[in-house]
């Protein structure tokens, strides 16, 4: 079993970068203000990692 990235929603903050550094991972949900995964395989694991490293809530991790 691989990795798989997850978002702790209720800590995000809405700051749309895991959005930027991995638009085939994550989206943005407009009516509540909060990322979500959409397609954990979307992007390289290094695209991912780089989204996690960024985070400034530290929502973002490997399951």
């Amino acid at each position: 079993m691989g990795k798989n990235v997850v978002i702790d929603e209720d800590a995000c903050i809405g700051c749309e970068t895991c959005v930027e550094l991995a638009p085939n991972t994550f989206a943005f949900n407009e009516s509540v203000g909060k990322a979500y995964v959409t397609n954990p395989d979307g992007n390289s694991e290094d695209e991912i990692q780089e989204a996690i490293d960024t985070c400034p809530a530290q929502c973002i991790s490997w399951e």
